[in-house]
């Protein structure tokens, strides 16, 4: 079981840290379970919204596997806010070295600017804190008008309720689109958001639209995106022909037919497991290629 540890500072914003907390409990409900744990410099921490929040002043045991993740809190500037200790921005830095992935939520991007893990890397966070980030750490890229980004196993999202979007994100590439829409339609939540970021999972760059036919076709590929699937079975199972699912799809899609959109949900998925030591070919039969040139072809045209 993975484990996602919260590093919560004075004044956090309670749906900084609701939101992703929220997505990763509900993954256990599909299957996917995660211990969640809270950590801090004291036990009581004083919330933005009032609420105090009790935390374990001792970080567990982590392994490459786990998550970490720092929610935002109130800060009209990010000088002269909450600050991690040397200890645990080492703890920050050693998790990402061993392959870990550390993320924040909105002003928590100035949290991982202090460990150095954003310097060379895509980074983001509030609107209104941007410009002050990137001053700050001026070795950062920070990405404007995105809700989240991803770089090299350091996951940032813009403000207060992006979180959710952070979270999904990582569901989606560490389990598959399917358990990502299985948690968001769960949550109640629009699970198709995003910001034009490349790194934005598939599942979500290519859900925003209001097709509910569309919308069908996609949960059925999402769910088996490594079996083969007929145009001609996916249209039967929307009640369309062939030429109107194609029609309709790649209207609301950006631009992708049905099997351009499976493939890129199975090279998602590849570059994940290929991330995590698997070899091109082993990845390609783990997400239905019949051999790894196909996947070798799609790595050399898409960038993620």
């Amino acid at each position: 079981m993975s484990r996602v540890v919260f590093v919560l500072l004075p004044g956090v914003h309670l749906l900084d840290l609701a939101g992703p907390a929220q997505a990763f409990g509900t993954a256990a409900d599909f299957g996917q379970p995660y211990l969640l744990s809270y950590v801090a410099e004291q036990e009581q921490v004083p919330s933005a919204q009032g609420l105090p929040l009790i935390a374990d002043t001792e970080w567990p045991e982590l392994g490459p596997d786990d998550l970490v993740v720092v929610p935002g809190w109130r800060a009209p500037t990010l000088r002269g806010g909450p600050e991690l200790s040397p200890a645990a921005l080492e703890r920050l830095r050693a998790h990402h070295a061993v392959g870990g992935t550390v993320a924040s939520v909105c002003a928590g991007a100035e949290a991982l600017g202090q460990a150095g893990l954003l310097d060379g890397r895509r980074c983001t966070t509030h609107h209104e804190l941007q410009d002050e980030l990137a001053a700050r750490h001026p070795r950062a890229i920070v990405m404007r008008d995105v809700l989240f980004t991803a770089d090299d196993g350091v996951v940032t999202s813009a403000g207060i309720a992006s979180g959710i979007d952070l979270a999904l994100h990582l569901l989606a590439v560490r389990h598959g689109p399917a358990l990502a829409a299985q948690v968001a339609r769960a949550m109640v939540v629009y699970a198709r958001r995003n910001g034009h970021e490349p790194q934005a999972s598939a599942m979500l760059r290519h859900r925003s639209h209001l097709d509910d036919t569309v919308h069908r076709v996609q949960d059925l590929i999402d769910a088996r995106y490594t079996e083969p699937l007929p145009l001609a079975y996916l249209a039967a199972s929307a009640g369309v022909s062939e030429r109107t699912l194609t029609r309709l799809f790649t209207r609301a899609a950006g631009g992708l037919t049905p099997l351009r959109y499976q493939q890129t949900l199975r090279l998602e998925r590849a570059e994940h497991l290929v991330s995590r030591g698997m070899t091109v070919e082993t990845a390609a039969r783990e997400v239905g290629f019949e051999d790894a040139r196909m996947l070798r072809r799609l790595r050399a045209r898409v960038l993620f």
